[in-house]
C-alpha cells in the first residue's frame, strides 16, 4: 500500500482522525511533527524559537522525504507542509493525499482549547478574537496547495470517539479503491 498523506490546516483533525484510520486499516501512523521532534530532540515550538521557521521547513521537507518512501503508512502532515518547496508534488507522486476540511469556525474552536494552543507557535500570543480572522486568511492562502490533493474529505464530525470511528470508516471506504488502483499502476 502506498502512503496516505493527511493534509489540511491545523486543527482540522489530521492526527485525531489519522490515528483511528491507521488502526482501522492495520497500518502504522506517523505524525510528521512528532517524527521531526524525535529526530531533533526538541519540540516544534522550540525549533521555531531557536532556529526559525526557515530551518523548520528544511527539517520538515527532509523528514517528509523519509516518510514518503515508506509503504503502508498513514501520515499526518503539518498544516504548512504542502505549501513549501515541492512537498505537495512529492506527496502526490508517492501516495494518496487527502485534504481534511472543516469550517474556519470549527477549526478556531479546536485551536482555542488550552491543550491545542500551547502546541501552536503561531497562536501562542494571540488574543482569542484574532484566531478566526487569521484562520480564514491562512486557509485562503493555503487553499491552492490543499486543492492539489487526490481527495477532499470533511473532517468536521470527530468531536467524540464514536464519531471519529465512523468518520474514519467513511474515509477508509473512500481510500480503498484509490490505493488498489495505485498498486496496479
Amino acid at each position: 500500500m502506498k502512503p496516505v498523506f493527511l493534509i489540511g490546516y491545523m486543527g482540522c483533525g489530521k492526527t485525531t482522525l489519522g490515528e483511528v484510520l491507521a488502526r482501522q486499516m492495520g497500518v502504522p501512523f506517523i505524525d510528521l511533527d512528532e517524527y521531526i521532534e524525535r529526530q531533533q530532540g526538541m519540540t516544534i515550538v522550540e525549533i521555531f524559537a531557536r532556529e526559525g521557521e526557515e530551518r523548520f521547513r528544511q527539517l520538515e521537507t527532509a523528514a517528509l522525504g523519509e516518510v514518503a518512501a515508506m509503504d503502508g503508512v498513514i501520515i499526518a502532515c503539518g498544516g504548512g507542509t504542502p505549501c513549501h518547496g515541492n512537498n505537495m508534488t512529492l506527496m502526490n507522486e508517492m501516495g494518496v493525499t487527502v485534504w481534511l476540511t472543516t469550517s474556519p469556525e470549527r477549526i478556531t474552536a479546536r485551536l482555542l482549547l488550552p491543550e491545542q494552543r500551547v502546541k501552536r507557535p503561531k497562536f501562542n500570543d494571540l488574543p482569542d478574537e484574532a484566531f478566526l480572522p487569521l484562520v480564514q486568511r491562512e486557509l485562503e492562502r493555503r487553499s491552492p496547495y490543499y486543492n492539489q490533493a487526490s481527495l477532499q474529505f470533511d473532517s468536521t464530525d470527530i468531536e467524540t470517539a464514536p464519531a471519529t470511528v465512523r468518520t474514519a470508516n467513511r474515509l477508509a471506504t473512500l481510500l480503498e479503491p484509490l490505493l488498489r488502483q495505485m498498486t496496479k499502476n
